[in-house]
């Protein structure tokens, strides 16, 4: 799974979530490497585990024909306490590592595979993660 090698600090503040407010993202939003991108449609958190085993349905379902790229890096520290503690007592440990995606994020680019291989590979990884997605390609959004 993807985490940093070092941190500057174990611990973030919890950023809160606005539905309403989401604006869409500015960077990361045009294919760079691919031809077929996996486009967010909405906002979440991403844990690395997820990103993780997206990325091995896109390697089994491409074999070697193709090339992929993650898009992504789960850098933001997540933290949980243990099940039935109460209230107070602190912030729990950190738990693991994930990525905040925002709408219009581009996070997996496929390339060297035919277009129907390169789509179900997207397909299948879209359906690995907690946002909505579309499959866009260079030659035309679809």
């Amino acid at each position: 799974m993807l985490f940093p090698k070092k941190v500057k600090f174990r611990k973030w503040q919890t950023q809160r979530s606005n539905p309403k407010a989401d604006s869409p993202e500015t960077r990361g939003i045009k294919l760079s490497f691919g031809s077929y991108g996996l486009k967010a449609l909405t906002q979440a958190r991403i844990k690395s585990n997820q990103i993780e085993s997206a990325r091995k349905v896109i390697s089994r379902t491409l074999t070697k024909t193709g090339k992929y790229w993650v898009r992504i890096f789960p850098d933001r520290p997540f933290t949980s306490k243990a099940a039935e503690m109460g209230m107070g007592k602190g912030k729990g440990d950190p738990q693991g590592y994930c990525f905040d995606v925002y709408p219009g994020r581009i996070i997996f680019e496929v390339d060297g595979a035919e277009e129907a291989v390169a789509h179900e590979a997207l397909r299948k990884a879209g359906t690995k993660l907690p946002v909505k997605t579309r499959i866009v390609s260079r030659v035309h959004n679809i």
